[in-house]
């Protein structure tokens, strides 16, 4: 198995049997769900689908794997999403077949996919690679896999020695687990792509309880990459900016 960090998106082609372009979190409609809160952003949706479109080109998957939240609004799907979903989705599937692991936020999506385009919420095996959104407990099967997954928006902040913190970055972080029943994966969580969507520092994942899977990582051990596959360090030796 080949992983390729394609930083312009943030994105991960997984290469096995197949290449497997991975795209989290696109949270398409947050515009609207912004606006809700007094928030007025011009929808960046077009603008968001042509870099999903630029990292296809790059990658040249055989699979677009929508690793959940496709959709922002919850529990509706709003008059944004209703209007730009359709022309989203067909735009991908004109240059590559399209799975989706459904998100929280993803009530639904079902009627914007085509037949077999849905994948169990509690994911599914691809070539041997496990992939869930991250807001539930995997199925049986992903375990003993690497399970790649989306939902907690990891972001590293780098810290020099003075304590001075640089803008979070999109990051991934890569952990071992095992759950108290015996249970073992490898854990590879990715950035969101949407860039409004913020994110959690990965050296609060653990404690931030937001998913089942995040609750097992192993700050000691993990591993952080940056959006261009950068290696640099683990939670537990990066500090966490304070809040605010």
């Amino acid at each position: 198995m080949r992983l390729h960090f394609i930083e312009n998106g943030p994105a991960l082609l997984v290469e096995q049997d197949r290449r497997v372009l991975v795209v989290a979190d696109l949270h398409m409609g947050i515009e609207s769900g912004l606006e809700r809160h007094g928030v007025h952003i011009t929808s960046r949706s077009a603008a968001r689908t042509d870099r999903v479109i630029a990292c296809i080109e790059e990658a040249k998957p055989d699979l677009l794997l929508l690793l959940g939240d496709v959709k922002h609004n919850v529990p509706v799907t709003s008059r944004q999403e209703y209007r730009e979903l359709p022309g989203i989705l067909e735009a991908f599937r004109d240059r590559v077949p399209i799975s989706v692991a459904p998100g929280n936020h993803d009530g639904g999506i079902g009627r914007f996919l085509d037949a077999g385009e849905l994948l169990p919420a509690g994911g599914a095996l691809i070539d041997g690679v496990g992939y869930l959104h991250g807001h539930t407990h995997p199925a049986p099967e992903l375990f003993g896999h690497l399970i790649v997954l989306g939902h907690h928006h990891p972001v590293v902040s780098l810290v020099d020695s003075v304590g001075c913190a640089a803008r979070a970055r999109p990051a991934y972080l890569y952990s071992g687990l095992e759950t108290p029943s015996g249970d073992r994966a490898r854990l590879l969580f990715v950035p969101a792509f949407n860039e409004f969507a913020g994110g959690i520092d990965v050296g609060r994942l653990r404690e931030s309880g937001l998913g089942p899977l995040s609750r097992c990582i192993d700050e000691k051990n993990a591993e952080v990459y940056l959006a261009d596959g950068t290696y640099v360090g683990s939670p537990a030796t990066l500090c966490p900016a304070d809040d605010g």
